[in-house]
């Protein structure tokens, strides 16, 4: 994951794409609802079970550079964020639930 990090670090830069955080999390939600239309186009806007399609693919691809880059922002390692985030989850499977206590 680092050197994905890096890449589009490189990349951002080297083709003038940086930009602040909030335009970059503005970016992701825009992402995720592409992956959402598609799922509905998959779906045939619910009338049939989801079929794949592989437009899913970019748009996931699409999700996952917005991600990195918002994490690049911060400085953030995605690589120690998701060892974090494994770590709860297991602690609260080990409860009985992967549901947040909070929920």
């Amino acid at each position: 994951m680092k050197d994905y990090q890096t890449k589009i670090k490189k990349f951002c830069k080297n083709n003038n794409l940086e930009s602040p955080a909030e335009h970059r999390v503005l970016d992701l939600m825009s992402e995720v609802g592409e992956v959402a239309k598609e799922i509905l186009k998959m779906s045939d806007y619910g009338r049939q079970p989801v079929k794949y399609r592989s437009e899913i693919k970019n748009e996931i691809g699409d999700v996952l550079f917005s991600l990195i880059t918002i994490a690049n922002s911060f400085d953030i390692d995605l690589e120690e964020a998701l060892k974090i985030v494994l770590d709860k989850y297991k602690k609260r499977l080990k409860k009985g639930s992967a549901v947040s206590e909070n929920d």
